[in-house]
């Protein structure tokens, strides 16, 4: 369908272009511009290194009036240990409370005069800092990040408050059941090991991380190799690279400390997936809500782009969205006819050296959690056998547009360079990312699930009405169901 309607807007192109070259052989005054220029069409993205291993990549739209910039950095709460978990996430909030060149109040005024957006936030790999602002402002925005990340004053009495915030800020987090089950999930599947850390970190830890420990912590991971300055929009490269010279040559290439260096090292440990489940039966809640997982992918690995054509033919599916039950997944017309469930969301996420693939499940009908569970299972084992060119071609439609649409403005094209160039040191184009897809198979499909799903350990995480879900090994006998 994607397909369709992209060679009908080439062919409305098309024509427009005809008519309006006939318009200016019949008019004296030419004109100056017929049709709209796409702002990224052609753009390429251009990166350059320092000689302290810190990375400028950019791409440039010259027509573009603002530019996103930011700073992406190779640590989150991955780079913590178990007694500093929350450092990464509490050194965000503290970033834009005062520096040694500008006071909060400065800071505040100085983006505020200048119409731009500061923001920052904090993943289990990652931590960003990124500005919005006019091309012209690009040069103050980047001396901003710059300073922020450098000099942050990291004051007790901001220290003191910001424990309250990210406190209130848990309790938050803690009454949206995804956020939950997801956390749960993580911590079951890699339980012991970093990636399995929450992001904000345990109350004990917010309440008594120091500011030695976050001092520490931006020694360690705060360094050039593990840095890259993006930017997206009027901004040219060359810009950029003279304002990183300017600003962030000075940055160590790596942990100068030789206790950081050995943090550093321990973190590059690629994690082990553990088939386990964690289980919190609360009968007073009106659902359950259960995620199952397979490992994963990396962002790296070959199959990334086909764990995302997989997730997409499970689909997702939501009665509260009023969707239709036939939305070309098999599992979406199933759950809908039987009343299975309120809602289902399959997922492929992805981290530097692993990943998780599976499905999140919603329901308010606590006697048919078995035959749910069973029955996705179920048609996770039909794609190692059974899958057709139709189901494939609709899931790679729906990924292209949903990675391509979502491209939409130089806050995202910023995200999606940043991310790609940490995780796997470039980018890969829109054009790329199309042409990729467009070559994935039914048997594509097929090899990943008989490799990844067929028989493969998983994680659970079950939160709520839960009485009615299964024994982990009667689940866990579902990954190997021959079809009937």
């Amino acid at each position: 369908m994607a397909s369709r309607r992209l060679a009908l807007n080439l062919q409305q192109a098309a024509r427009s272009k005809s008519a309006i070259n006939a318009i200016k052989t019949k008019s004296l005054s030419p004109l100056t511009r017929g049709l709209a220029t796409p702002v990224t069409y052609g753009s390429k993205t251009e990166s350059t290194t320092l000689s302290n291993g810190f990375t400028i990549a950019t791409e440039h739209s010259p027509w573009a009036q603002t530019s996103t910039v930011g700073v992406w950095i190779d640590a989150g709460s991955r780079a913590e240990t178990d007694k500093t978990n929350g450092t990464a996430h509490f050194l965000e909030h503290l970033a834009f409370k005062g520096t040694q060149k500008r006071t909060q109040q400065q800071l505040e005024l100085e983006i505020e005069n200048m119409g731009g957006h500061l923001n920052a936030y904090t993943s289990r790999e990652n931590t960003v800092y990124y500005a919005k602002a006019f091309n012209s402002d690009v040069p103050a925005t980047v001396d901003i990040l710059a300073d922020i990340l450098q000099n942050s004053k990291l004051e007790p009495q901001a220290i003191e408050r910001e424990r309250d915030v990210i406190l209130r800020e848990q309790e938050e987090v803690d009454k949206q059941l995804e956020e939950v089950v997801f956390d749960h999930l993580h911590a079951t599947a890699f339980q012991g090991q970093p990636l399995g850390r929450t992001i904000l970190g345990p109350k004990e830890n917010i309440e008594s991380i120091q500011r030695s420990d976050l001092e520490t912590y931006i020694k360690t991971n705060y360094t050039a190799d593990r840095m890259v300055l993006v930017g997206a929009g009027g901004v040219p490269h060359q810009q950029l690279v003279d304002l990183a010279e300017k600003y962030f040559a000075q940055l160590p290439s790596e942990p100068t400390d030789a206790t950081a260096r050995r943090i550093a090292e321990a973190q590059k440990q690629k994690p082990e997936f553990i088939g386990s489940e964690i289980r919190v039966r609360d009968d007073t809640m009106p659902t359950a809500n259960i995620a199952i997982a397979v490992e994963g992918v990396s962002w790296k690995d070959e199959d990334y782009f086909t764990a995302l054509v997989t997730q997409a033919i499970v689909g997702n599916w939501d009665r509260a969205m009023g969707t239709s039950p036939y939305l070309g997944s098999k599992l979406s017309t199933f759950v809908s006819q039987n009343n299975l469930a309120n809602s289902f969301m399959s997922f492929s996420t992805s981290y530097s050296d692993t990943g998780l693939w599976g499905i999140y499940l919603v329901s308010s009908n606590p006697t048919s959690i078995d035959d749910l569970v069973h029955f996705t299972l179920r048609e996770w084992s039909r794609l190692s056998m059974n899958v057709t060119p139709a189901e494939t071609e609709r899931a790679k439609a729906q990924l292209k547009a949903s990675i391509l649409l979502s491209l939409d403005g130089t806050t995202a094209v910023a995200e999606d360079i940043g991310r790609q160039i940490v995780t796997t040191g470039r980018r890969l184009s829109p054009e790329e990312v199309e042409r990729v897809v467009g070559n994935i198979t039914e048997k594509d499909v097929m090899d990943f699930a008989k490799r990844k799903l067929w028989d493969r350990d998983i994680a659970i995480s079950a939160v709520g009405q839960i009485e009615g879900l299964l024994d982990y090994n009667r689940v866990r006998n579902d990954m190997s169901r021959m079809l009937s």
